[in-house]
């Protein structure tokens, strides 16, 4: 190192323990000159410190993390308006590399896409792609294919990996594919220079992208023949609006808690594909900030937007039983006054072993959460006593203490239909929504590329087209087709508020955009599956707890006729039934 930072207890002292190292002779250096490489040496390494104390903050909480953020956050504005206002003395006296300032960039971008994050809010990400963007633009990275240090072109290929992740989440997957070709060439001019021992892994990488960016069933194509890619963010204008004298609860969804630990799943840094979806379907679409993007770094994280536009959310990719407790203990402790939690389970199911006299909620069975026993085809080899339960599992009584404050579960599983068996104790608003927990053997098995029953909640019209077996639309007819779901969507709306039958609890959550729009597009999705003819089975229809009314409902008329209509529209009717489900 050129300099080095010694910090006693209570203050941070800089010492510079070569000058002549730092700056060449110390004779020829101005004062001035020299003072410049000291401040930045202090800068540098200042902002090294906090950025590896984010590592020990608590993940989840609200308020712990916020100050040391904005300390970070101020620490790196200081850092990169410095090296740009001083640029030609460090390049001269402190032998400044490209590479270098590429580093502190990237550190921002990462700095902003954990504050995305935590906070929730999209318009972080468009602050991360900026400051990767300019990275890839400025050429920073360029010389490191140059020295003879395999540390230092891992850092670029890490750089690549980040800036993926934040394009995939802004949906740019044209630059995606051209990030993964770029990051590919890396990866074989870095192996075969360097005779190292993560080639398989960074292969890994590669792959798992490649899959992620092939998951979505349908392509929507243009005149061309290019594929259009359409976000599924929440846009103004996308949720049917609350009508005069609707009476619905005022309550806000304020946390959610997504939860992946499906075996097999597609996934791309520690994101399942059906996190992706749901994260997606519980952000609205980003704007972007004030901060311009030819000077960076400017941003103060700290002054919060006046109004939440986002659910506080947490990605908990493959979490052990006592890692989503704690989670979901955390966020119960923090939700506000008229909130409501979210959790979503996407999961493999596990089974009760044997019936006992009682029935309680321990006896169903629930979804697995992470443990390191072995996996055989993805199955979990039993090895206990048949008649315990497993621990391993977030049984439905699992949640009973959560049930004190509102409570909004979808259950994404092999046996969902577990969590059906509540008991509301305290009286709190609850609802559970829960997959099929079969698919018709007739129907080709894509559970790798993500669950249907997830997909609905994303992108009906996806889900739609996917159960129909299309694997492309047209672009005209896509917007065609999503402008007819827009009226069908108003249409349940309407159903659910003047439905007699209706449980109170639904209606408690329909005030929250977020939560109506999920509502809809489930009684869409149970509609859809119960018209279809290779949806025979009851165990391959959508459930929920409490129970939505058939008749009012899921088997309605006029969202049957609905349905068929969609169904003419993209020429898919033989494969629904045309008529009353009586028999389901």
């Amino acid at each position: 190192p050129l300099c080095w930072v010694q910090f006693s207890e209570s203050t941070c002292t800089v010492i510079l323990l070569s000058i002549a190292t730092c700056v060449g002779a110390e004779d020829d250096i101005p004062l001035g000159e020299r003072k410049t490489v000291t401040d930045f040496c202090y800068l540098l390494d200042k902002s090294k410190q906090l950025f590896n104390g984010l590592r020990d903050l608590p993940q989840y909480g609200h308020k712990q993390w916020q100050s040391y953020f904005g300390r970070t956050f101020d620490v790196y504005t200081k850092l990169w308006k410095f090296q740009q206002q001083h640029r030609q003395v460090l390049d001269n006296r402190y032998g400044l590399k490209r590479w270098q300032i590429g580093e502190v960039a990237s550190k921002i971008g990462q700095l902003y896409y954990h504050y995305y994050l935590r906070t929730s809010e999209t318009s972080y990400l468009n602050e991360a792609f900026s400051f990767y963007s300019a990275i890839r633009q400025r050429s920073y990275y360029y010389q490191v294919n140059k020295e003879d240090r395999p540390e230092l072109v891992v850092k670029k290929l890490r750089y690549y990996a980040r800036f993926i992740v934040v394009c995939l989440l802004l949906n740019k997957m044209d630059l995606v594919k051209v990030l993964v070709k770029e990051l590919s060439e890396e990866i074989e001019e870095y192996t075969q220079r360097f005779n190292t021992e993560d080639q398989l892994e960074w292969n890994l990488v590669l792959q798992e992208v490649a899959a992620f960016v092939e998951a979505d069933p349908v392509m929507i194509l243009n005149d061309d023949n290019a594929v259009v890619v359409k976000s599924n963010r929440l846009q103004e204008g996308g949720v049917p609006q609350l009508e005069p004298g609707m009476v619905v609860g005022q309550l806000t969804l304020a946390d959610a808690l997504i939860v992946g630990n499906s075996n097999n799943q597609v996934k791309f840094s520690e994101l399942t594909i059906d996190m992706f979806r749901m994260l997606q379907a519980l952000e609205r679409e980003p704007v972007n900030l004030a901060t311009q993007s030819s000077k960076p770094g400017t941003l103060e994280p700290s002054e919060k937007p006046a109004k939440r536009e986002n659910p506080h959310k947490y990605l908990l990719y493959k979490p052990t039983f006592s890692q989503l407790y704690t989670f979901l203990s955390a966020s119960f402790k923090e939700l506000p006054a008229n909130s409501v939690l979210l959790v979503y389970l996407s999961a493999t199911g596990v089974f009760p072993t044997g019936r006992s006299e009682y029935e309680g909620p321990y006896d169903f069975g629930g979804v697995l959460t992470n443990t390191n026993r072995d996996v055989v085809n993805g199955e979990t080899v039993q090895k206990r006593n048949q008649a315990q339960k497993e621990m391993h599992c977030l049984h439905p009584g699992d949640l009973y203490p959560f049930t004190r404050k509102p409570l909004f579960i979808i259950v994404d599983s092999s046996n969902s239909t577990a969590y059906k068996n509540f008991s509301n104790l305290f009286g709190q608003p609850m609802v559970c929504l829960l997959s099929p927990t079969v698919y018709p053997k007739s129907m080709q098995d894509q559970s790798q590329r993500g669950s249907i029953f997830t997909l609905f909640l994303y992108c009906p019209l996806m889900g739609f087209l996917s159960v129909c077996g299309l694997t492309s639309a047209r672009q005209g007819l896509w917007e065609k087709a999503q402008e007819f779901l827009h009226k069908v969507s108003h249409d349940i709306g309407q159903m659910l508020t003047s439905s007699r039958a209706l449980d109170q609890a639904f209606l408690q959550f329909y005030g929250d955009e977020f939560l109506r729009l999920l509502m809809i597009r489930f009684v869409f999705c149970c509609a859809t599956l119960r018209l279809h003819k290779l949806f025979r089975e009851a165990r391959s229809f959508p459930e929920s707890y409490p129970q939505l009314p058939k008749q009012e409902l899921l088997d309605n008329s006029v969202l049957q006729k609905h349905i068929l209509e969609l169904a003419a529209m993209l020429d898919v009717q033989n494969l629904f039934t045309d008529g009353m489900l009586d028999n389901y």
